[in-house]
């Protein structure tokens, strides 16, 4: 399911849409950072489920994804994150499931349609980009277009509308500024050291993200760029406020092709 994935894309999408990046004055970026959930901005871009004759689709994965949704752990390519899905439908409006790299689970989540069909909820467990514990959360999505006649409740277009909670581990990460050089490192194991004129350093403890750049680009901002194996997957900019406290974060995610955008508050 495309959830995990996120945080994937809290993910990935929770590590390239919940990590934002760095900055040049030291007084402004140095310290500890969490992300504000209500103050996030989703991406407007809808997510394409598709659960019929047994067989589960996610259209708008990267790569998109097609599986026997039977509960077993089936191959999936492509995914640094995951190599087997599991798939199954709990009952006619929700479904389960799991995903597993060299034979141990990695994430699990659940997605619910509401009795109406408009809406869904959906709750996650994933340590696919952790080193220590897995982060948690839930939210809800809003649905854009019904899927086929017959098909599942769960298939159709969706968006997500917010998150209700996510553990702190997903959401916290801390910089340091050390001259020409900055240093990012977050409770879930991700980490990199790189100096702030546009060179490529190594990024640590993510499989998805190989490398990262940061270029300073005014006195309190400062651009991120993620690359895996040498492509550009995502590129951020963030801006202090001039009172040091809160942090803009937008985020253009070159991989799935969606923006978001979040606000930060200095802990």
């Amino acid at each position: 399911m495309k959830k995990l994935l996120l945080v994937g894309l809290l993910g990935g999408l929770l590590a390239a849409w919940l990590m934002p990046t760095p900055a040049i004055a030291q007084d402004a970026f140095d310290g500890t950072w969490k992300v504000d959930l209500n103050k996030a901005h989703m991406p407007k871009k809808p997510d394409i489920l598709l659960l019929q004759n047994g067989i589960y689709e996610c259209k708008t994965c990267t790569p998109a994804v097609s599986i026997k949704a039977d509960g077993e752990d089936h191959k999936v390519t492509g995914h640094p994150y995951f190599d087997t899905m599991a798939v199954k439908a709990t009952d006619d409006h929700s479904i389960q499931e799991t995903n597993k790299r060299d034979g141990k689970v990695v994430a699990t989540s659940t997605m619910t349609v509401a009795p109406d069909g408009k809406t869904a909820s959906f709750e996650f467990t994933d340590s696919s980009n952790t080193n220590a514990d897995p982060v948690t959360g839930k939210g809800t999505m809003t649905r854009v277009a019904l899927g086929p006649k017959g098909a599942h409740a769960i298939s159709g277009s969706w968006r997500t509308a917010s998150y209700s909670s996510v553990s702190d581990n997903g959401l916290t990460f801390a910089y340091k500024v050390d001259g020409d050089n900055l240093s990012m490192t977050s409770p879930t194991g991700q980490s990199y050291t790189a100096r702030m004129d546009g060179t490529d350093a190594p990024y640590k403890g993510d499989p998805g993200t190989t490398s990262v750049s940061i270029r300073k680009l005014g006195k309190n901002s400062l651009q991120e760029t993620d690359k895996r194996d040498g492509k550009v997957i995502s590129i951020s900019k963030m801006t202090v406020a001039a009172d040091g406290r809160t942090m803009d974060i937008a985020v253009d995610d070159k991989l799935r092709g969606t923006s978001m955008s979040f606000v930060a508050a200095k802990q």
